[in-house]
């Protein structure tokens, strides 16, 4: 056996040491790139969806509409004037009111009414059910039962009495219609969100973030919150739905301000002017349309984000893809 020299030993662990160095040097740079990979690659998966790429194409119609309405239709739509109800023409592409109010103004004024309500109260419902969700699941024992205590009984009231309570006793406006709907909205949401954060709660990961002593916050909106992701926006699109709806119920039934132009109080005043029995059809169909194209961009949407976060949905689209293979004939 040969006599290794010293000398030797030293340069070969520095070598060893410098290139281990080197490599986690080039390894820990690299992960916000696979991050940001992985984030691009969903966005190019859902761009790919065809479910998605129609609901997203219909909702950003809208939204340019609703952009764009003071340009397209300047002027006050509620101006009654003495036309009185015509039917669809060069015109008015969508008919008269019977006071005599153009149908197509009034539908797009009241694109961005409804659109703002149904956003802002998705936005609001989803963050205070993500809230809820997350710090129940994390920190557990007390602080989830008094608050699953709390889901549960919001999700035990009846819906829409309460939301005809609440509405007929606050002031009427549109900040009193987001307020009704975001307190009976978030329930369903914190429910369907602390079920997914409990699941997360157990991981390795987490553990390991609570033994290094990173805080509660950071962890359970830097490390559970990435990870939920496909599921909170799942649940922010049919809160949004519900916000929609649920607005246009409200001014419907006249728990609204009639004063402001929506989809709802457009199907109030057509109920009110006796456009329903009197057969004007051209008044009320706009307005309800656009609400069921809306909710249909949204679902369809809901469904592309399931699909292309779901693997399971994945793979099945995989397989209905790929031909069936040609069966062989066997000769007895």
């Amino acid at each position: 056996m040969s006599a290794t020299d010293p000398a030797e030993v030293s340069i070969l662990a520095s070598t060893d040491v410098e290139s281990t160095s080197a490599k986690a040097a080039q390894r820990w740079p690299r992960m916000p790139r696979r991050r940001s990979q992985t984030r691009s690659g969903l966005v190019r998966s859902l761009l790919r969806n065809r479910k998605a790429v129609t609901g997203l194409v219909i909702l950003a119609i809208f939204f340019l509409v609703a952009l764009l309405t003071p340009l397209l239709a300047p002027g006050n739509p509620s101006l009654i004037t003495s036309i009185g109800a015509t039917p669809p023409s060069f015109e008015h592409p969508l008919g008269t009111t019977p006071k005599g109010q153009d149908v197509l103004a009034l539908t797009m004024w009241g694109s961005r009414a409804s659109l703002l309500v149904g956003f802002t109260v998705g936005l609001a419902a989803t963050a205070i059910g993500l809230l809820v969700g997350l710090a129940s699941a994390f920190f557990g024992r007390r602080i989830d039962n008094s608050l699953s205590l709390m889901t549960n009984v919001f999700l035990l009231l009846p819906g829409l009495p309460l939301l005809v309570v609440l509405a007929a006793f606050l002031p009427p406006g549109r900040g009193t219609i987001i307020l009704v709907l975001t307190i009976t909205g978030w329930a369903g949401s914190a429910r369907v969100l602390r079920s997914q954060a409990l699941s997360i709660r157990g991981k390795d990961f987490v553990a390991a973030s609570i033994v290094t002593g990173e805080r509660p916050l950071r962890i359970m909106f830097r490390e559970m919150l990435p990870n939920m992701a496909s599921l909170v926006m799942i649940t922010l699109i049919g809160t949004v739905i519900f916000g929609i709806g649920a607005q246009a119920g409200l001014e419907f039934l006249g728990l609204g301000d009639p004063s402001v132009v929506s989809w709802g109080t457009n199907l109030y005043w057509a109920s009110n002017d006796g456009a329903l029995a009197s057969g004007y059809w051209w008044v009320f169909i706009p307005s309800g349309l656009c609400i069921a194209l809306v909710a249909f961009a949204l679902a369809m949407i809901n469904y592309g984000v399931d699909e292309v976060s779901n693997p399971r949905l994945r793979s099945s689209g995989r397989r209905r893809r790929t031909s069936p293979v040609a069966a062989t004939e066997v000769s007895l």
